[in-house]
């Protein structure tokens, strides 16, 4: 493994958990994971198994500590690592055929969608279902999670690939 990409990781896992501890809960204590996004961006900048299940581990864990979403710390450590191998897969069926910008805002609607989708079914099966609830959580949290998650990753991703692109020994992997 290279130890510089799993520093980059690191940054991007600290700079994700500073952002989700810091945006407030909008519903029942869910809050948009903001962390999410920067794990899509480990894995848009280093496409590979083995990066994208420590990356997926790692801010599984970190969201556990910062969440304040019942049922949330079982959750996270679910959905993360699940959310992060769908995303890996989705980027390479799609990666021919999209500009690298469109594919980072396209896919990280929809992993911010498929997250919070797995992390509210089993929140609420831990916590007991209640009827209307998901529908509820996933419009009041994941929605506008995935949009801002993607307005995020539009302006985040074009900086960093050309801040990879000025130090190519970055990218060797």
């Amino acid at each position: 493994m290279n130890i510089r990409i799993l520093m980059i990781l690191s940054l991007l896992i600290g700079i994700g958990a500073v952002l989700h501890a810091i945006v407030p809960p909008v519903i029942f204590g869910v809050k948009p994971d903001m962390l999410l996004s920067m794990m899509f961006l480990g894995i848009l900048l280093f496409p590979k198994l083995k990066y994208v299940i420590i990356l997926s581990i790692a801010t599984g864990a970190i969201s556990a500590l910062t969440t304040s979403a019942p049922g949330g710390q079982i959750a996270n450590m679910i959905d993360k690592p699940i959310t992060a191998i769908i995303f890996l897969s989705l980027f390479f069926v799609i990666s021919k055929t999209l500009r690298p910008l469109s594919q980072a805002v396209i896919l990280t609607a929809i992993g911010t969608m498929i997250s919070g989708a797995i992390f509210l079914s089993v929140a609420l099966f831990l916590i007991g279902i209640m009827e209307g609830s998901f529908i509820a959580m996933f419009s009041i949290a994941v929605l506008p999670a995935a949009f801002l998650n993607s307005i995020l990753i539009a302006v985040v991703y074009p900086i960093v690939q050309r801040i990879l692109k000025r130090t190519p020994q970055l990218m060797m992997t």
